[in-house]
């Protein structure tokens, strides 16, 4: 008998951000096999048989491989067991699913993916930074901050009415703002570095392009951060000053 594999996406952390059909998956799998980042307090709500698999990547540090992870899925799913992958944020949004997908489908193995709350809207969100908003931005550019900066990407960051969010970018700050200084872009182009976001530790340096790199130098940001650039990242767009708890605002 086969099993079948389940992509979830788990959202940027609390457990209440999951969806219901992912709860119910989790709670009834036989095997989850987790990421780094995303709701990793789970694991107290999960059958107390099932196989708990940590294949969290760290940057620079990846101790299972994407070939490893798939054929992981597929061992355990031909062994007649309900498997879950867990990520965090959206399967589609960054986190290799459509790989995954393919993987299990080439073995025969059936698969389904169940969305997540994107870290790309989400983690912006709790900072109180909307990534449209009428007036001030009308589309949004999604970029993974460790390859290179394309002319799409350069062209979203000179467009006053697109939001760029920046995913896995903080040790890429340095290189993103050289190319977009090098290409025009406004040195006052508002940005906000959330870190940690829907966490009780999170942060946000607002500042400008301009004085990214020297800010996050200054404030010693660390991953897991999300970098919002953009008209909608300035101080007091939608809330007052005194409102802004965690925000480091220049």
């Amino acid at each position: 008998m086969t099993g079948r594999v389940h992509l979830i996406g788990g959202g940027p952390g609390p457990l209440d951000l999951l969806t219901l059909r992912a709860w119910r998956l989790l709670t009834a799998a036989d095997v989850v096999v987790m990421d780094r980042l995303g709701p990793t307090d789970i694991r107290g709500e999960l059958r107390p048989d099932a196989e708990v698999i940590d294949v969290g990547k760290r940057p620079g540090h990846h101790p299972v491989p994407q070939d490893e992870i798939n054929a992981l899925l597929v061992d355990r799913a031909r062994e007649g067991k309900q498997v879950v992958r867990l990520k965090g944020g959206d399967p589609f949004v960054f986190g290799r699913g459509g790989e995954e997908v393919t993987a299990c489908l080439a073995a025969g193995i059936p698969v389904d993916v169940i969305p997540g709350v994107t870290s790309a809207v989400a983690v912006p969100q709790a900072a109180g930074i909307p990534v449209t908003h009428r007036g001030v931005a009308t589309a949004v550019h999604i970029v993974h901050g460790q390859t290179t900066v394309t002319e799409s990407t350069l062209a979203a960051l000179r467009d006053p009415e697109v939001t760029t969010v920046i995913l896995m970018g903080v040790s890429a700050i340095p290189r993103i703002v050289a190319d977009a200084l090098r290409a025009g872009v406004d040195v006052d182009r508002p940005v906000a570095i959330v870190e940690r976001g829907h966490h009780l530790d999170q942060r946000t340096t607002r500042t400008t392009l301009g004085r990214a790199v020297l800010d996050a130098g200054r404030t010693g940001i660390r991953n897991p951060a999300v970098i919002v650039v953009g008209d909608v990242a300035r101080a007091e767009l939608l809330l007052p000053a005194h409102e802004m708890t965690g925000d480091t605002v220049r």
